[in-house]
């Protein structure tokens, strides 16, 4: 459920823990476990060096080469390690090592949650883990409730804790994701390295540190545990399915000629649905112009926040978040004047309804070149790729997709062109990057898949003609580009002209540079 009304631009103000990357970084009461004294959980604590190597969406048949830098986690139960998603994201190798000890060992990835910025790790030496007490998770902490935070920060080798304060709990975009889930803003002193390290209160684990205020001082945020156990719940069948997305667009009801209009009495409220994403759990179940007036049973107020604990609010999609992807959801709604109950299962994660997809990792960028044009899907590492203020910095019409762009059927993408590799068959597109492609040919196309189809599958033209949203015309002869293209691609010593899930999936005229000796012969002349 989204609120369309509020400011929905893209928070940057915030810093990961982990390294220097600029970026910005859900549910409640869960059972006590059994607390540890301070000397168990330091042992307990784990240092985690990281390589990671990053896909280059601005060029996407390259990487951006190897990179190095640490974070902290913690043992947990089953001989696995709790940390943050971004600690492990894109890495090419892990190594862990216990507090206290010298020895590091290899480590791999059991499972990753992108959307809550967690992650679990093992190690296959079982020798790692003796002496390491698992640690317990305890409840959400109370605001103003004092908290310890254990992690390897930068600037040292040893075990860092600092003491601080539960100043909120609320919904908060995270970094790694650019979702909204719940999350714990602390006044401790936590900085980079920090990143995965456990909160803890009684020797507890009570959320994970994952992100701070760029400027503002000791301001940090950390994964709840209402979160971490909504991930470990989702693994037990060993397969990560995410968090539910109903698929509702809602606006606040705060004024109340508006809620007149709706037909809402003086002791009702609740949120105005303003559109529903094609092809998600709530189409054909809630309607435009309803009302929702609960979920699950608790009110809706105007503002379009829940109470999850007593006096404590946040957004409506906190009890929607709170299930598991495949669980069934109850919204009380008021529809032309009448109530009405309605139940559906929330059988879709988080993000699949965007046009622009939510942040990818550890996949390789998806890509088509063509007579020198290079074609992408349009997703939000692109749009990255503006850097730390993109969200001023990147084309308006790229943003404009970003905000309000929803899927209008299944397998739809919004194709662009990135890049003209200059060349004689594309002079003069140099200021016909960054628009979106609809036609091929006089054909509607939704995504890339069918454009190579399109633009393939008809060699009897002699033109590749593509239409872009603003119906500007971009031809290509096409002679003369497939004549181009293997001189296109050695030249600016791209390997293939599509990524590699493009080969199987779509194309049989795929171009590859066949000798590695072509690549190795430019390299070595520059």
């Amino acid at each position: 459920m989204k609120i369309c009304a509020k400011n929905q631009e893209p928070v940057n103000s915030n810093v990961y823990l982990f390294g220097s990357f600029i970026l910005i970084a859900i549910l409640v009461a869960a059972l006590p476990g059994v607390s540890l004294a301070g000397s168990q959980v330091k042992d307990s604590m784990v240092k985690i060096y990281a390589v990671e190597n990053k896909p280059d969406y601005d060029n996407p048949w390259n990487m951006k080469g190897p990179d190095a830098a640490s974070g902290s986690g913690c043992v947990i139960e089953g001989n696995r390690i709790l940390t943050n998603a971004h600690v492990v994201s894109d890495q090419t190798f892990i190594q862990v090592r216990l507090h206290g000890q010298a020895k590091k060992y290899p480590a791999r990835v059991l499972a990753v949650s992108h959307e809550a910025d967690l992650a679990l790790l093992t190690v296959n030496e079982p020798s790692f883990f003796r002496g390491a007490k698992p640690l317990a998770f305890g409840r959400l902490p109370q605001v103003e409730q004092e908290v310890v935070v254990y992690g390897f920060p930068e600037g040292g080798d040893m075990l860092s804790t600092t003491k601080g304060v539960i100043s909120r709990i609320e919904h908060h975009r995270y970094v790694h994701s650019q979702i909204q889930l719940l999350a714990m803003q602390l006044d401790a002193a936590v900085n980079a390295g920090n990143s995965g390290g456990p909160v803890m209160v009684d020797g507890l684990v009570v959320g994970v540190v994952m992100q701070s205020l760029k400027e503002a001082e000791n301001i940090g945020y950390t994964v709840p545990v209402p979160v971490i156990r909504h991930f470990l719940t989702d693994m037990e069948d060993g397969r990560y399915d995410g968090f539910p997305d109903d698929g509702i667009f809602i606006q606040p009801l705060e004024n109340e000629g508006l809620k007149k209009m709706y037909g809402l009495k003086e002791n009702q409220s609740g949120a105005l649905v303003t559109s529903i994403i094609p092809g998600s759990p709530a189409e054909n179940k809630i309607f435009p112009r309803d009302v929702l007036l609960a979920v699950d049973g608790h009110p809706i107020a105007d503002d379009g926040t829940v109470e999850f604990r007593p006096r404590e609010r946040t957004s409506c999609n906190f009890y929607v978040q709170q299930h598991q992807v495949g669980e069934k959801v109850a919204f009380s709604v008021l529809r032309q004047g009448q109530k009405a109950s309605v139940k559906f299962t929330l059988d879709r994660a988080w993000g699949t309804g965007r046009l622009v997809p939510l942040l990818k990792y550890d996949v390789r960028p998806t890509y088509y070149v063509y007579g020198g044009l290079v074609f992408c899907p349009l997703t939000l590492n692109y749009i990255l790729t503006w850097g730390d203020d993109w969200a001023k910095d990147a084309p308006y019409n790229l943003l404009a997709f970003l905000a309000g762009g929803r899927l209008t059927r299944q397998g739809e993408e919004a194709v662009i062109i990135i890049k003209a590799l200059p060349s004689g068959v594309n002079n003069g597109y140099e200021d016909y990057i960054n628009k979106r492609i609809v036609e091929v040919n006089g054909k509607k196309i939704k995504n890339l898949q069918a454009l190579i189809r399109t633009v393939e599958d008809s060699p009897e033209s002699p033109y590749v003609v593509f239409k872009t949203v603003a119906n500007t015309t971009i031809a290509l002869d096409r002679k003369k580009a497939e004549a181009e293209q293997a001189e296109i691609l050695k030249t600016y010593q791209i390997a293939a002209d599509r990524s590699a899930n493009l080969k199987t999936a779509v194309g049989h005229n795929n171009q590859e540079i066949g000798k590695v000796a072509d690549l190795v012969s430019l390299d070595s002349n520059m």
